[in-house]
């Protein structure tokens, strides 16, 4: 409901009629309505292209910006190993038939 008041306004404030946004968006008037009323079945193609034609194309990207997902930046946290460990350069000696070699594993 929100998003679609948000559009409604963003809309007006530009002296922008509902048709001149469906004709910008390349739908018709109904789904402007339907968008600005927050009918979820509206495509998220034509929120982009409203985006597009109310000259917010940033608008998009920020729509599941990694750094702002709060339950995706929870979920990596908890997945961090409990210990870092360093790792040591391991050798063992291995016996052939003449003297010692010495392998890196």
């Amino acid at each position: 409901m929100k998003l679609g008041e948000d559009i409604a306004i963003a809309r007006k404030r530009r002296r922008f009629t509902q048709q001149r946004l469906a004709d910008g968006a390349s739908v018709n008037v109904a789904t402007i309505r339907r968008l600005e009323r927050g009918y979820p079945g509206v495509s998220i193609g034509t929120l982009a292209m409203v985006f597009l034609t109310l000259g917010e194309h940033s608008r998009l990207a920020d729509l599941l910006d990694v750094s702002k997902d709060d339950i995706g930046l929870t979920i990596s946290v908890n997945a961090l190993p409990k210990r870092v460990r360093t790792g040591r350069k391991r050798t063992d000696k291995v016996h052939g038939g003449q003297g010692t070699d010495e392998v890196a594993f």
